[in-house]
């Protein structure tokens, strides 16, 4: 089975910091503790009204982590401007309100296809990598197939949301979207709301490539550490794929 990628979100790391200004909780470290826990990339958005990242901690991601960069941005010539300066590995577009707390549903790519193309003309032009934010949703898998998307990222909040049956439900739209989402071609990505409790079914669905996962993670760290959540995290999706701890099976061997 293969390996399920995690890239971890570093934005409420930063949001902590601005809550009272000044230099600490520092994102940048964050990433580099990631990195030592085995994440396999790291993940920021940079909103228009900046209420976590920064501009300066983008240069810095981008100059000091070893790891594939992915930035979440709107689909606006501010971002897109600074998308093209640092080069990022992968640019993930995703919808953006001033009044929301955080990123709520996915990106309506069915009905923007004339707006969203141009941006991802421009990203792939410059060998950035382009990933839509969307819904576990047929429609909006064939939009951003259209429109050249590489990568799409199925939101997992409804399905964190749901209780019961209605989390099954939640689950079996997730799974067929996956299998469908890769026959036409597009990496499947998921994230949003998951957590130690959420992630195994997710994470179990063979066609994902890839979870970014942030804001339980550092939540968790509070009370764990950062490292330890992360390794936590790692541990669950592996389990779910079927995929030996080494340290496992080096005690056995012993």
């Amino acid at each position: 089975m293969s390996k399920l990628r995690l890239g971890v979100n570093i934005d409420h790391v930063a949001t902590i910091r601005n809550a009272r200004g000044g230099h600490f909780p520092d994102p940048v470290r964050a990433a580099k503790l990631a990195v030592a826990a085995g994440a396999d990339g790291i993940t920021a958005h940079l909103r228009e009204d900046r209420r976590h990242i920064s501009d300066h901690d983008i240069k810095r991601l981008a100059r000091e982590i070893p790891l594939p960069l992915n930035l979440e941005m709107a689909a606006t010539e501010e971002m897109l401007e600074i998308a093209l300066c640092h080069k990022p590995n992968a640019c993930c577009l995703v919808p953006e309100r001033r009044e929301e707390l955080t990123t709520e549903g996915g990106l309506d790519v069915a009905s923007a296809r004339g707006h969203l193309g141009p941006y991802v003309k421009a990203l792939k032009g410059k060998g950035i990598r382009v990933s839509m934010f969307i819904d576990p949703d047929k429609a909006q898998l064939d939009a951003a197939a259209e429109i050249g998307a590489d990568i799409v990222e199925l939101h997992t909040g409804a399905y964190c949301d749901a209780m019961g049956a209605a989390r099954g439900t939640a689950l079996a739209r997730i799974a067929e979207s996956v299998e469908y989402g890769a026959a036409l071609g597009l990496e499947i990505h998921a994230g949003h709301g998951l957590s130690f409790e959420t992630v195994g079914e997710i994470a179990a669905l063979q066609g994902i490539v890839e979870l970014n996962i942030g804001h339980f993670l550092v939540g968790e760290a509070i009370f764990t550490g950062l490292e330890s959540s992360i390794r936590q995290m790692r541990v669950l999706m592996d389990e779910a794929r079927g995929i030996a701890r080494s340290d496992a099976s080096d005690a056995k061997s012993a």
